[in-house]
C-alpha cells in the first residue's frame, strides 16, 4: 500500500458516466436521433436547457459547462461542417452568439469570453456530427487550483437557475 499523502481528494462520481460515455445513446451521436442538439428543440424550453430561439439556429445551456452561462449556439440541422452551413445558418449562429454575449455580460459581469467551435472528434468535439459554437463566459480569477490540480469546477448556480437568468435576459 502507497504511503498517505496530505491531498484532499474532491470526488465528483456523477462524471464518470460522461467520460466513460454511458450516456451515449445506442449509436452514438452521429445520426439526428441519437443527437442530443436535434433533440433538445422538441423538449420544453427549461428541460432542454433552451435559452433562446433563433429561425435557423438556437442557443442552449451547457450540459457540463466550463464557467456559469457556458452557452451553445447551434443550427437546428443536424450538419458537421461549418462550411457546411447555409448562408442563413452562418448569419443566425453569429447573430445568436453576439446576443449571447451581450446577454450574459449584462446579467453576469462577464470580464470575457471564449467562443469557439472544435470541428471533428480529433480537435476535442465531444458531439462532431451536429456543429455547436460554444460562448464561454470569462472573469478575472476564474481559474484556481480546483480545475488545474483539482480538476474540479466549482458552479455556483444551477444548471435551471442560469437558463432561466438567461431566458429572462436575452430579450431585454
Amino acid at each position: 500500500m502507497a504511503a498517505p499523502d496530505e491531498l484532499d481528494r474532491l470526488w465528483t462520481p456523477h462524471r464518470m458516466a460522461y467520460i466513460a460515455g454511458d450516456s451515449r445513446p445506442p449509436g452514438g451521436y452521429d445520426q439526428p436521433a441519437g443527437c442530443p442538439f436535434c433533440r433538445a428543440p422538441g423538449l420544453p424550453d427549461d428541460q432542454g436547457l433552451i435559452v433562446a430561439r433563433g429561425t435557423v439556429a438556437y442557443v442552449l445551456l451547457n450540459l457540463y459547462p466550463y464557467n456559469p452561462g457556458h452557452v451553445m449556439v447551434c443550427p437546428y440541422r443536424h450538419v458537421a461542417d461549418y462550411p457546411d452551413l447555409a448562408a442563413a445558418e452562418t448569419v443566425e449562429v453569429a447573430e445568436l452568439t453576439q446576443t449571447a454575449m451581450r446577454t450574459i455580460r449584462r446579467v453576469s459581469g462577464a470580464h470575457g469570453f471564449n467562443i469557439g467551435m472544435n470541428q471533428g472528434a480529433v480537435s476535442g468535439a465531444g458531439i462532431a456530427a451536429h456543429l455547436h459554437q460554444h460562448v464561454v463566459p470569462r472573469w478575472g480569477g476564474d481559474t484556481n487550483f480546483l480545475p488545474v490540480v483539482g480538476q474540479t469546477k466549482v458552479l455556483p448556480q444551477l444548471l435551471a437557475d442560469t437558463r432561466a437568468l438567461l431566458a429572462t435576459a436575452w430579450y431585454d
